[in-house]
């Protein structure tokens, strides 16, 4: 199991001073979260299946590589794909329609899949010492279900399951503060039948942790509806919005 130190007071003063936001390319979905994703804190996007999470996810690593002016940091990505889902052809549309050279967007992209939990871990442990050669401003896990639920099904043991988690989400908050980059999350919705519901995969313990909640959801072919369940600012509301070759964009 992993020992990771909390976040220090002066992490948490320098996060207060140097938030930043980065345009996720849609006017709606950039006015639920208050201007974009934010830097030094963690953003989870849940959805069920064909929802949008991969294509955000997918966008986000175009869009922080922009200047300012136009939404991003000028900086790289890290995308950790634990399911399969990157795929390089989506980055090439987004990348064209957002006048970024698609060798160049590519490039920018630092890839990396992780099959169990202890793979993202060492992935997650080389990113401040990766952040000093090379500017990062986004680190993607898409998602965290995958290594999560395997360790729910292979430990007998709950209590190691449940430490990995935390661990785990302790090691992304100190990412995104000591570094003050943007940490993206998708995660999944889990049926729980003795209560005829649903709830987030992970919880309670995931949301300790993170500081933004999106729930995605499908409207019709391509439309989704996206809603804030909380969000450090204390926003709420919804956004409508479109995926279609260009990426993920406003309706109007």
């Amino acid at each position: 199991m992993l020992k990771l130190p909390l976040v220090g007071s002066e992490d948490i003063l320098r996060r207060i001073n140097s938030t930043e936001h980065i345009s996720t390319g849609c006017r709606a979905l950039d006015d639920m979260l208050g201007g974009g994703v934010e830097t030094s804190a963690i953003t989870e996007f849940v959805g069920e299946f064909g929802t949008g999470k991969t294509q955000i996810c997918h966008q986000l690593s175009v869009m922080v590589q922009l200047p300012r002016e136009q939404g991003g940091l000028e900086a790289r990505a890290v995308y950790i794909d634990t399911e399969g889902t990157f795929r390089p052809e989506r980055i090439i549309q987004i990348a064209n329609y957002r006048g970024i050279e698609p060798r160049k967007a590519l490039k920018n992209i630092i890839y990396a899949k992780a099959y169990n939990i202890y793979e993202l871990a060492s992935l997650l442990s080389q990113l401040e010492n990766l952040a000093e050669e090379t500017p990062i401003g986004v680190v993607i896990v898409d998602s965290i279900t995958t290594p999560l639920r395997k360790v729910f099904y292979e430990m007998n043991n709950i209590l190691s399951y449940i430490g990995n988690l935390i661990n785990t989400m302790i090691l992304l908050r100190n990412i995104a503060y000591k570094i003050n980059l943007a940490v993206i999350i998708t995660n999944s919705l889990i049926y729980i039948p003795e209560k005829n519901t649903t709830k987030v995969f992970g919880d309670p313990y995931i949301t300790i942790f993170t500081n933004n909640r999106v729930i995605l959801e499908n409207v019709r072919e391509n439309i989704r509806r996206a809603y804030l369940e909380y969000g450090d600012l204390r926003l709420c509301g919804s956004a409508i919005f479109r995926i279609d070759q260009r990426g993920v964009i406003d309706i109007l």
